[in-house]
């Protein structure tokens, strides 16, 4: 069951995509809340060139290590918004690979909210996204 703070997190991810959704440029949103309890967010940016674009979880960590020196995550959400012609809502959405690496390796202890199986969304660390994690020198 979600908290009450993992509640106003996926708000603030909302929050952030809603009025910034642009079909095919900015699709998902996402927030997460640092250390010291600040909700930094963000949205990805797309580009016509893929692999320059970039994610929205990415996004908010960088914002969050630029605007308040913060590089813990205790907590990150994405959600998706539908394109026009798809039905349903804003949606969490789980991290790609790429986010996974990353939330990872800017703190192996945070939390994650993710999809589960069309009930309500729930927690998991980021251990359980990225089991048996690459490190430098590991192998």
């Amino acid at each position: 069951m979600l908290s009450e703070k993992d509640q106003e997190l996926i708000a603030a991810a909302i929050d952030a995509i809603r009025p910034r959704y642009r079909n095919k440029w900015q699709e998902v949103g996402a927030a997460m809340r640092t250390r010291d309890g600040r909700i930094v967010t963000g949205v990805n940016i797309d580009a016509y060139i893929g692999r320059i674009a970039v994610c929205a979880e990415a996004i908010a960590i960088g914002r969050a290590i630029t605007e308040t020196g913060d590089r813990g995550i205790e907590t990150i959400v994405a959600v998706r918004h539908p394109k026009p012609d798809e039905p349903g809502s804003i949606a969490v959405v789980s991290p790609c690979g790429i986010c996974r690496e990353l939330i990872h390796d800017y703190d192996a202890k945070a939390r994650v909210i993710v999809p589960d199986n069309g009930r309500e969304p729930k927690v998991v660390t980021i251990g359980e996204l990225l089991p048996n994690k690459y490190r430098r020198g590991n192998g």
